[in-house]
């Protein structure tokens, strides 16, 4: 569901709440606004509006970790990726075809998930093409003649694994981070305070 979408229905669900209110304010009796109903309704009001705050801080803290740690994901593999490249370009010009399939791996999957500036990263995007397993094929199809080719073509094979590894990861954080429940009883509490805001409209919050 688009951030518009969401929008739109939250301010449905509080403005519904405060035109409820406004209706009830001109059907109950007028034992029900008395002085201390009021009172009552300031104090309910505020215990709530406290909550609902509380709430909105959980649910801002959680998105803003999940887009962290995305960011954070896709920085650290972007690192390996240059790293992978100048371990396979140092071995020599044996890993020129996997140097080449990397180049062909990493354009493809920029184009992918970002396709234009309203795109969107999507599991599928993540999923489709060329792996990086073709890559490490590659480099076990190696011969090293010395000791320093051995260990270059053993560190590849590591970031390789940690990169593929890295886009898993990154595959399953893909989607919403907003706590749905949370949300609800976040739009719930707000519809409640607004309702008794125009149910009474003397009562404000303390």
């Amino acid at each position: 569901m688009s951030a518009l979408a969401i929008g739109a229905i939250v301010f449905a669900c509080v403005f519904g709440g405060a035109l409820f209110g406004m209706f009830l304010g001109t059907i109950l009796p007028k034992e029900h606004l008395s002085p201390d109903a009021r009172d009552v309704i300031k104090v309910s009001m505020a215990m709530i509006a406290t909550l609902a705050a509380l709430v909105l801080g959980l649910l801002t803290a959680s998105a803003k970790s999940s887009l962290d740690d995305k960011e954070s994901e896709l920085r650290s593999a972007a690192a390996q990726v240059v790293l992978l490249d100048r371990t396979m370009a140092e071995y020599g010009a044996e890993t020129q075809g996997a140097r080449d399939l990397l180049k062909q791996i990493v354009t493809a999957r920029i184009s992918q998930i970002w396709p234009d500036e309203k795109a969107k990263l999507t599991p599928g995007a993540i999923g489709r093409g060329a792996r990086m397993e073709a890559i490490q094929r590659k480099l076990l199809d190696l011969s090293p003649q010395t000791d320093a080719q051995r260990w270059l073509q053993s560190t590849a094979l590591q970031i390789s694994g940690a990169i593929a590894a890295a886009r898993w990861s990154l595959l399953e954080q893909i989607g919403s981070s907003i706590q749905w429940p949370f949300m609800a009883i976040l739009v719930l509490w707000l519809a409640i305070i607004l309702r008794a805001s125009a149910c009474s409209p003397r009562a404000t919050l303390v």
